[in-house]
């Protein structure tokens, strides 16, 4: 066989991009003015379409004096904020800078919003042309994003019809017969970019062609573009550094209930390498955090505490039913399958023999020990664990010292009891942070 007939027989396509459309306005049949530019179609052959002229063709040109508060308009959840750039979901589903609202190639005054449903552009273009031209053709309506860890722009499939946009390869195998587990092709966001290096704005060049990718092109019953956005459930980079925090803090809740679900103790020890990062006086470290992660240990604890606590409770006089009562408002640590136990340590303190300065000295370091503890539920949430910081361990340091053969000089914090939460929290009612300023 020769170099030549081995080269024909290579897998190849070929990108154009289309010339002769004119400026598209509001009404306007994209089909028709595509078939208009006597395109050349065949059946098999794949119609990228920039969104800027599919949003012009459908009118999404709106007077906009301020491009922000269209921005806001158009924005489900901001996923991150640097200074005035703003990554954010639309209400299309797409994560992207400033939702797409577009402020260039449109009359000043005025923005250009995206498709309110691409895919459902794509079906119309890939109708009208098969109406029009008698040919069957995909159809992708492209749009530039940015990408997380990559510098430059590329284009993307935000809406298809008649094209695979995902090519599933798992359960397959490479080359050297190692099973693909994990392998899953953004083809629609391929052919985008390909697109791309032939398409350009200031050329007037807003649609492509590709051909000889003929596989790709399917039914009118394949999913479109929306196939391609990843699912919250799934999406490990959902926020960015800020927007994650703060969702964190807003995460933790106290569960009082949780399932069978076995704790990571991993992600336990993620959380106390966050906790350990919280401001501490004179260069210290106050935190200690003692892991009960045997269910033996867990009880034996539990056990002892509430022997403690029903002889406190008979010594203040409480009656039989009224001490059952309050041990049983204790079982959210019993029920849980993962315990921590949090303990200041006053290692590095100073003592001044003056007994005010003396106690301003221990309440620093109790206001860095709970510092650390809030890291620590903060992080607990990071990692979708639920969590119940329990003050009890406080009334009964000896016993609970003796029990976990801690040292004399570890004051136990409480418990927190962790675990995977049963059911939705209840929402949280809203406090108002102007109520609890005040400004001098």
């Amino acid at each position: 066989m020769t170099s030549s007939s081995v080269a024909s027989s290579a897998p190849s396509f070929r990108v154009w991009a289309l010339g002769g459309i004119p400026e598209v306005r509001a009404g306007d049949d994209l089909a028709k003015l595509i078939a208009a530019a006597e395109p050349g179609l065949v059946d098999g052959d794949v119609l990228l379409v920039t969104s800027k002229i599919v949003s012009k063709a459908e009118g999404r040109i709106v007077e906009a004096a301020d491009r922000e508060a269209a921005i806001d308009a158009e924005t489900v959840r901001v996923v991150a904020r640097r200074g005035p750039l703003r990554i954010v979901e639309n209400r299309q589903g797409l994560v992207m800078a400033a939702a797409g609202v577009d402020a260039s190639n449109t009359p000043a005054g005025t923005v250009l919003l995206l498709p309110e449903d691409p895919d459902a552009s794509a079906r119309a273009v890939r109708d009208g042309l098969r109406d029009a031209l008698g040919v069957d053709v995909g159809v992708v309506v492209t749009d530039t994003f940015g990408r997380p860890w990559r510098n430059g722009l590329t284009d993307v499939a935000i809406g298809a019809a008649g094209v695979r946009v995902l090519d599933d390869l798992r359960g397959g195998t490479d080359a050297h017969g190692n099973p693909l587990g994990a392998t899953v092709v953004a083809t629609a966001d391929e052919l985008a970019a390909a697109g791309d290096l032939v398409k350009g704005k200031a050329e007037g060049l807003p649609v492509a062609v590709v051909r000889g990718l003929s596989h790709v092109v399917a039914s009118d019953d394949e999913p479109g573009a929306r196939e391609l956005v990843r699912s919250a459930a799934d999406d490990m980079f959902r926020l960015g550094t800020s927007e994650a925090v703060r969702e964190a803090v807003t995460l933790r809740r106290t569960v009082r209930e949780f399932s069978d679900e076995p704790v990571d103790p991993g992600a336990v020890r993620r959380a106390v390498a966050a906790a350990v990062t919280a401001p501490a006086p004179h260069h210290t470290t106050p935190w200690r955090f003692v892991l009960l992660e045997s269910a033996e240990s867990r009880t034996r604890l539990l056990d002892a505490m509430r022997e403690a606590w029903i002889e406190d409770l008979r010594r203040d006089g409480k009656s039989e039913e009224s001490i059952a009562k309050r041990v049983r408002r204790g079982d959210v640590l019993r029920n849980a399958p993962y315990l921590v136990v949090p303990c200041l340590v006053m290692d590095g303190s100073h003592t001044y023999g003056d007994e005010r300065r003396d106690t301003a000295e221990r309440e620093m370091f109790v206001v860095a020990a709970g510092a650390g503890v809030q890291n620590f539920l903060v992080a607990l949430a990071g990692e979708r664990l639920g969590s119940a910081w329990v003050s009890s361990t406080m009334f009964c340091r000896p016993v609970v010292r003796e029990v976990l053969s801690l040292p004399s000089s570890w004051d136990p914090l409480g418990a927190v009891a962790v675990g995977h939460a049963v059911g939705v929290a209840r929402e949280r009612a809203v406090r108002e942070a102007e109520a609890f300023l005040t400004v001098r």
